[in-house]
């Protein structure tokens, strides 16, 4: 049985899937190390839910991705009796030069390496599993597909900074992010919601990776995501839209290093800075804590705001979807959000809501509100497929 490994490893988790390749794909097993450097745990689930592994670690042992690589690599050879035929990789940013997936190699690894400065939180950790197959399996195929190719159909208007065009040319542009979710929500919006696939439908992709993005016709035309994954839309970590002259007082009267800066708007700002509590929404919502509220109540306003400004690329509005974490998972969330949107004509059922159905909106709605999970490792099974192909 032939076997496809999709990999998507963040800074402190590595998840992963196994699909057959079988008329079509057959998703096999899936698991995530988790907690790496801290309280590294790995757990494994069969397609049926079935535990396959549950092995907690100590910190030592995996103190790093390439470690956590190791031992995930370990078990599949030990347990699973499928024969490896490639690697797909999830990679956050393409660059300019990268608009769908591609079969790695040395020269594309290391044109991706120079992109880091762009995703620090995440493409150093997308690219490290690739390198360290590279090394050990050089005759593996291993496929990269891109956040950022989804978007890549974007106008000119919609791309540019008003900047001079050379910088442009240079690779500074909105490129738009998560959109190996967006581009999986589009298809499946096919099945789920034939009558709105191909209309005018902003998706929110709510975790603590956030944004939106306008689909007509199921193709992206704009996102809240630009030239790097701060903008938009304040996340759990990251600031999301800021006044660029923020980060000129930041460096030139505050006199902060660029380093100092990164980290602050990186990793100690979004919820997590606003409240002082959490970059965690349910920890927020658990919290008697003013700031915690007030952080939510921001987030939300924010993605009211950007709903408008996604309508309008769209000239109006038949649907809006929520997925990830937050959106699938909280709806609190969902109903605050909701109430962002009635002058848009949505209304939502507050019993479908709390029951998670697919359609959460009341029959008399004019905008449709969804909940579609998102599924981006079988969104990257498919391109790898698709390439060896």
């Amino acid at each position: 049985m032939d076997t496809i490994l999709v990999v998507n490893a963040g800074s402190s988790s590595l998840k992963f899937e196994v699909f057959a390749i079988a008329d079509g794909l057959k998703k096999l097993l899936r698991g995530q190390m988790e907690g790496i450097g801290t309280a590294p745990r790995l757990h494994i689930k069969g397609s049926d839910g079935q535990v396959l592994a549950e092995n907690a670690h100590a910190p030592n042992d995996v103190p790093d991705l390439i470690t956590a690589m190791r031992f995930v690599g370990a078990w599949l050879r030990e347990h699973h009796e499928g024969r490896l035929v490639a690697v797909g990789h999830r990679v956050v940013h393409g660059g300019p030069d990268y608009d769908r997936p591609i079969l790695l190699d040395e020269a594309v690894l290391t044109d991706l390496e120079r992109l880091v400065p762009l995703a620090p939180l995440h493409q150093p950790n997308n690219l490290a599993p690739i390198r360290a197959v590279l090394e050990r399996r050089p005759d593996l195929p291993q496929i990269a597909c891109f956040d950022t190719s989804f978007h890549r159909g974007h106008s000119l208007v919609a791309s540019h900074y008003a900047i001079p065009e050379h910088f442009f040319e240079e690779g500074v542009r909105r490129y738009g992010f998560h959109g190996l979710s967006y581009e999986y929500v589009a298809g499946k919006l096919h099945d789920v919601a034939p009558g709105i696939a191909n209309g005018r439908v902003i998706v929110a992709h709510l975790g603590s990776g956030a944004s939106m993005c306008a689909l007509l016709g199921g193709k992206s035309i704009e996102s809240t995501l630009g030239f790097t994954a701060l903008d938009g839309l304040p996340m759990g970590t990251r600031c999301g839209q800021i006044d660029p002259g923020v980060i000129l007082y930041l460096l030139q009267q505050l006199g902060m290093a660029p380093k100092e800066v990164e980290n602050l708007l990186y990793k100690d700002s979004g919820l997590k800075g606003l409240s002082g509590v959490s970059n965690d929404v349910r920890a927020l919502l658990a919290s008697d804590d003013p700031r915690a509220a007030f952080a939510l109540e921001h987030f939300v306003h924010r993605i009211g705001l950007n709903a408008g400004m996604l309508a309008a690329a769209l000239g109006g509005l038949d649907a809006f979807v929520f997925t990830a974490g937050i959106g699938e998972n909280s709806p609190v969330l969902r109903a605050r959000i909701a109430a962002k949107l009635e002058w848009l004509g949505a209304k939502i059922d507050p019993a479908r809501n709390a029951a998670g159905e697919l359609d959460i909106s009341t029959p008399d709605s004019k905008v449709r509100l969804y909940v579609v999970p998102t599924d981006e490792e079988l969104m990257i099974a498919r391109h790898t497929l698709a390439l060896l192909n």
